[in-house]
């Protein structure tokens, strides 16, 4: 397998979430071959307006956003639920690296989308909205996923990479998600 890089976006903002240390543990169990990276950029984008999103006069977190997406052989989107569905941040990035239409950075990029919430279903609507949005974006939105719930409760004491029942499901995405990733690879070659 040839190095892949991985961005990995996480819609919950703040410093300490479950999300943001899920994304973390996941880094941690990475197989050999995949790197994933945590990125914050999206935390600096605009809300999405046709009017500024102008070749040439882009803002430079857009850009920057973007080549970041675009560099990237693959992208993990980890997310929260609020109110039964995505963050607006995470909703914000999908839009920006759409486009240009039919050629943004997401465009034809292996996605798949993981998370932990409150509820005892972990985050399901947002992460099937997450899904809905980044397959019409453009993505190739692949299956591995994870959904954990009681997220509150249950890193309240523990960091997810110190629960071994979370780490055996981590484990099984991450090889899930290399394997899809291979996969997708060997799809392009055919083609």
């Amino acid at each position: 397998m040839t190095q892949k890089s991985v961005l990995v976006l996480v819609g919950s903002l703040r410093a300490a979430s479950t999300n943001r240390q899920l994304a973390e543990a996941a880094i941690d169990l990475a197989p050999e071959g995949i790197n994933l990276a945590i990125s914050d950029q999206h935390r600096d984008l605009p809300l999405y307006n046709e009017d500024i999103d102008v070749e040439g006069e882009l803002p430079a977190s857009v850009v920057a956003f973007r080549e970041a997406v675009g560099a990237a052989d693959a992208v993990i989107v980890v997310t929260p639920e609020h109110n039964g569905t995505m963050p607006a941040n995470l909703k914000n990035a999908i839009d920006w690296s759409s486009r240009p239409f039919g050629t943004g950075a997401i465009v034809g990029k292996p996605v798949a989308v993981i998370g932990t919430a409150f509820g005892q279903y972990g985050g399901v609507w947002a992460q099937d909205e997450a899904r809905k949005a980044l397959g019409i974006a453009g993505a190739k939105v692949i299956e591995p996923t994870l959904s954990v719930p009681n997220s509150v409760v249950r890193f309240a004491e523990t960091h997810p990479k110190d629960d071994a029942e979370i780490v055996a499901q981590l484990e099984e995405f991450v090889n899930a998600f290399a394997a899809s990733l291979d996969a997708v690879d060997a799809e392009q070659q055919a083609a």
